[in-house]
């Protein structure tokens, strides 16, 4: 059976006390007192994915803000207009704060307030996001071994990518097969490949020929032909992730600086870090010459995104997907192969055969195909000789069976 989910949080807790109801709202009085975070979680039935954390104040405050008004939220929660009053009066009393506006004859509005304390916790939830999806990985893994000590375990390091989570529930429903998916820079999983602390690592690199590129200098000494294979994976789209208002500026990463925009980048060891070193080699471009090079570097493509959204920033590099997310326009600039790589000795492991096998299977085709900027690989789940997949190498083309 495929390991239990982590559910969403039961509904809004009904207040304890009476609504106010009818009148405009008074600015909120109370002790002003700091409220410390306090962590849970559950489990159940329900797919949380990503960032997705249950909390019944900001699943209000998400609905408010959505709907616009307390009549437009409650339909979204599925509520009444009275149960999502009372609910907002009671956390304004709680924080000390007012969370929406209302006058006689207006609809009620969500405050400054509240439209900052939900893109603060959003912001942090997305930076967090690798940390919360290896947490989830982790109490799964637990359920699913106490309740079928056969299900098969596959560690995984490897560089963040939305398609990953996709595949780690696609393989615990079909295969019983739990990956132990930690997401870092591809530098990084390629190393704890070699140090034996995983089983594969997964690392994303352009197509390009020629054996000067910053790939090449980073990466081969990580890669051994002699000592590892790679499976193709996925193909994927990533470019310039820019708002909308500098779209008609925007077609390379030279317009970013002759714009004078802020760039959000990625931080080192990461393969798309390498991408901007990579683009900022050929065209000429240095780091004190790209605004926010050094100054904001964030760890995930869904960071970047919402960084540039909120406006933050202007422009980052990431994948077509995270533009998607948050409404960005995209300028796609390389295409790019996805890789497992995975040393010789554990080819034969049972774990890493039926991985082959779900991703040689037509629903891996299918789930890539409903991500913005993805595509198949020619041959997923085929053993690829390093020297073939990477040009880096001079080596007669060939394939591993």
């Amino acid at each position: 059976m495929p390991p239990s989910r982590l559910a969403r949080p039961r509904r809004i807790a009904a207040p304890s006390y009476a609504s106010a109801g009818g009148s405009a709202s008074a600015p909120v009085t109370g002790p002003g007192r700091e409220d410390g975070v306090q962590l849970q979680y559950s489990l159940g039935p329900n797919n949380q994915e990503g960032a997705a954390l249950g909390n019944p104040l900001f699943e209000l405050l998400s609905a408010v803000v959505e709907g616009g008004s307390i009549r437009q939220a409650a339909e979204l929660l599925g509520t009444s207009y009275r149960y999502v009053w009372d609910a907002v009066r009671r956390w304004e009393r709680q924080l000390g704060e007012p969370l929406v506006a209302w006058s006689q004859g207006r609809r009620a509005r969500p405050t400054q307030f509240a439209h900052k304390l939900l893109w603060a916790e959003r912001s942090v939830r997305i930076r967090m996001q690798p940390h919360i999806e290896a947490l989830r990985t982790d109490l799964s893994r637990v359920l699913a071994y106490a309740r079928d000590g056969r299900q098969h375990l596959l560690t995984m390091r490897a560089s963040h990518d939305l398609a990953l989570p996709l595949l780690q529930r696609h393989l615990a429903a079909t295969a019983d097969l739990h990956l132990d998916l930690g997401f870092c820079g591809s530098v990084e999983a390629l190393r704890a490949l070699n140090d034996r602390q995983c089983l594969i690592a997964g690392f994303h690199v352009p197509v390009m020929s020629g054996n000067g590129t910053v790939f090449a200098r980073t990466l081969k000494p990580l890669l051994r032909p002699r000592a590892q294979t790679l499976i193709a994976c996925a193909r994927r789209t990533q470019g310039l992730m820019v708002r909308k208002e500098h779209a008609h500026a925007v077609r390379a990463l030279a317009d970013v600086v002759r714009q004078g925009l802020r760039f959000v980048n990625r931080q080192a060891g990461s393969g798309t870090r390498m991408l901007v070193d990579q683009l900022m080699a050929e065209h000429d471009i240095t780091p004190c010459t790209l605004p926010g090079y050094h100054e904001h570097v964030e760890h995930t493509h869904v960071a970047v995104g919402l960084c540039v959204a909120g406006g933050m920033g202007d422009a980052g590099v990431g994948i077509a997907a995270a533009a998607r997310q948050f409404g960005l326009h995209f300028v796609p600039l390389v295409e790019e192969n996805y890789y497992i790589a995975c040393l010789d000795e554990n080819l034969h492991n049972p774990a890493v055969h039926n991985l082959r096998s779900v991703l040689a299977g037509p629903q891996w085709r299918r789930i890539l195909a409903g991500l913005p900027g993805y595509d198949s690989a020619a041959a997923p789940g085929e053993l690829l000789i390093v020297g073939e997949a990477l040009p880096w190498w001079r080596r007669r083309s060939g394939r591993k069976s």
